[in-house]
């Protein structure tokens, strides 16, 4: 099925690519969208990407919607340290199980300071610091993400309403202030291992994760 778009609403977002995407849970269209951030002080002009599994109809019932960051570690690699890789199946299954929904996938690795950084921060935190210790520690804020290019997206995408899956309660805010309704929040929790324990519970004790 593909997907009704509207070019003349989002001037700053740029569609790439919408192509046939068959995955193990089911059969997906994949989009692929960019949007170019102006330069500003001394940082240059940079673009930033996401892609959009897309399943169903999305329009007749508020479908249920994921947005994952990129985890190279953890989807990639299914490190243990995080619960990133389960989140992501989770959500790909629950998708699946609806017949409809969207996986918005953001590439913003390690709550956006990127994978080299996120590396030496899993260096600072074999030496006994949480994660965001480790994140201060190296100059960064605890969470760098922007949700503004997956909000274009879900707009673009003319999904007024949605079922959020997250427990994160920063991504609820982004959606919330756009105008688009959330319906339902689902858990995206999932089993811990003995090496993620201590990492979610400082995302859920420190950070406000639902």
């Amino acid at each position: 099925m593909k997907v009704s778009y509207d070019l003349c609403t989002l001037t700053t977002l740029q569609p790439i690519a919408d192509i046939d995407f068959p995955t193990r849970w089911a059969h997906f269209r994949l989009l692929a969208f960019q949007r170019t951030l102006p330069s500003k002080g001394v940082i240059q002009e940079h673009q930033e990407s996401a892609v959009a599994l897309v399943l169903g109809d999305i329009h007749s019932t508020p479908p249920v919607v994921r947005i994952h960051s990129q985890c190279a570690t953890g989807d990639v690699f299914h490190s243990l340290r995080c619960d990133c890789h389960d989140q992501l199946h989770l959500a790909l299954q629950t998708i699946a199980d609806q017949g409809a929904g969207v996986l918005l996938y953001e590439q913003q690795e390690g709550r956006g300071i990127g994978l080299m950084e996120k590396l030496r921060a899993y260096a600072l935190q074999d030496d006994g610091l949480d994660t965001i210790e480790a994140n201060r520690m190296l100059g960064h804020a605890v969470d760098l993400r922007d949700y503004r290019l997956v909000v274009e997206i879900i707009r673009f995408l003319k999904v007024t309403s949605l079922r959020l899956m997250t427990n994160n309660p920063d991504k609820i805010g982004a959606v919330l202030s756009s105008g688009i309704e959330i319906t339902e929040r689902l858990s995206a929790s999932v089993p811990a291992s003995p090496y993620s324990a201590h990492y979610i519970a400082v995302k859920r004790d420190q950070l406000g994760h639902l």
